[in-house]
């Protein structure tokens, strides 16, 4: 069991580029790629809040369970 992690389908259907997200957010790129890429062990319910106000969104739209 895991979570997935949907953060590239949903730039994509946004047409925003990692970069973007990331100056719009204020995280770093090397901190949203260890998220996008599903290396991440936690992340923080603000940052959750950010992506999801900027990419207009929800967090399950972003964070996905598979078993």
């Amino acid at each position: 069991m895991s979570i997935k992690i949907n953060l590239d389908v949903i730039l994509a259907q946004r047409k925003m580029s990692m970069t973007e997200l990331s100056n719009k957010v204020g995280i770093t790129m090397a901190n949203l790629s260890v998220l996008k890429n599903g290396k991440a062990k936690a992340i923080r319910f603000s940052t959750l809040e950010a992506i999801c106000e900027v990419l207009d969104c929800q967090p399950g739209d972003i964070l996905e369970f598979e078993k």
